[in-house]
């Protein structure tokens, strides 16, 4: 097709339907309202179905119901969304179910500003569920990378049987911008593992705790049970502690024991660099101008961008800071990520936050000077 000007939300919609996605359900809300526009529009022609859902508690839990009988799901919001959203995130992780969410943040907290940008979910979308279980998500910068990651996205949730977070932002999906999506290199497309026709069907059958059990449409040959309280691999309610615990770590474990699988980011490091730049999603855009102002006046610095920010790719992480002295983490928040840098990072290295949320973007300028780039 060639280049276009597109923003990021329709890139989002056409990936997702490239991706296989033939269920869209979602409720108007502001910046991500052009994803539902899209998919309203695009879905239908495709063979698939798409939603405009009474309010945002409906539009999850018809994907959850539309993934488990077999489809490829995918609903869209923004903060305010999130938060009614979290009681069925926690059932999409209970519950073993392959799904795509779009989390387009903006201006908060509350209704915040509705029509501003942040990046201020990045903390609730790890931890707003019960239980603390940990999930995917995924950070673009670009329209080229909302389409890429989107794509990854549903690979993710197929491959792991869990809900997948794309965690965008009023900058990235609102901005035109020109792009070839058709030059994009895209990984191999994965599908869910379908368990075999004959035999028992048990929902969440595995032998070791980071095996993915493969799953049984609804509707299908097999009983498919499904349940949001503690179960055993039957999807059988139990109170049995060792059943439970079993359940628990196997959640953990598909992921945790997969970080490398899961470990997306970009590497710009220079010999010798005792300052590194640690950023994600639009952000990043303004280190890139940063880091090349602070090489032109002779100043050595290294600039990791992550792109997967959940589950942590700790070992990067951890050699990116083997060897520097300061790291400096911009985000549209108050420090929500930096402290996953603090954790790890290595006694008597610094770590400089460079924090706003007054709904405009971190310049080039406030990373070098608050920074300490200068």
């Amino acid at each position: 097709m060639g280049y276009e000007f597109i923003e990021g939300n329709e890139a989002i919609a056409r990936a997702a339907l490239r991706a296989g996605c033939d269920f869209f359900a979602g409720y108007p809300i502001t910046p991500a309202s052009s994803i539902l526009h899209h998919m309203l529009e695009l879905l239908p022609q495709a063979g698939g179905t798409a939603i405009q859902a009474e309010d945002e508690i409906a539009s999850i839990g018809f994907c959850i119901g539309a993934a488990m009988a077999g489809r490829k799901a995918m609903t869209a919001t923004s903060g305010p969304g999130m938060s009614l959203y979290s009681e069925n995130i926690g059932l999409a992780i209970m519950g073993e179910t392959p799904l795509v969410i779009v989390n387009v943040q903006r201006q908060g907290p509350a209704t915040g500003s509705a029509t501003k940008g942040a990046e201020g979910d990045i903390q609730f979308t790890r931890w707003g569920t019960s239980g603390g279980l940990p999930i995917i998500a995924l950070s673009p910068a670009s329209v080229e990378e909302a389409y890429l990651l989107t794509w990854v996205a549903f690979n993710f949730a197929e491959r792991f049987r869990v809900p997948v977070f794309l965690l965008t932002s009023k900058e990235v999906s609102l901005t035109r911008e020109r792009v070839d999506l058709d030059a994009i290199e895209l990984p191999a497309r994965v599908e869910r593992a379908r368990v075999k026709a004959e035999g028992e069907y048990q929902p969440h059958a595995f032998r070791e705790a980071q095996d993915v059990p493969p799953i049984a449409d609804f509707g299908g040959e097999h009983v498919a049970r499904f349940t949001t309280s503690t179960h055993d691999q039957r999807a059988f309610l139990t109170s049995d502690p060792a059943a439970i615990q079993r359940m628990i770590d196997h959640y953990e474990t598909k992921i945790s024991a997969a970080e490398e699988e899961l470990t997306l980011l970009k590497r710009d490091f220079q010999e010798g660099a005792e300052d590194l730049c640690v950023s994600y999603g639009v952000t990043s855009r303004s280190v890139a101008a940063a880091l090349k102002e602070a090489r032109g006046r002779g100043r050595r610095v290294s600039s990791l961008v992550l792109q997967t920010l959940w589950p942590v790719p700790e070992a990067a992480l951890r050699a990116a800071l083997c060897g520097v002295r300061r790291v400096i983490v911009p985000e549209l928040n108050m420090g929500q990520y930096r402290r996953e840098i603090e954790r790890l990072a290595p006694p008597g290295v610094e770590v400089i936050g460079v924090n706003k949320m007054d709904t405009t973007l971190i310049s080039p300028r406030e990373i070098l000077e608050k920074g300490g780039l200068l």
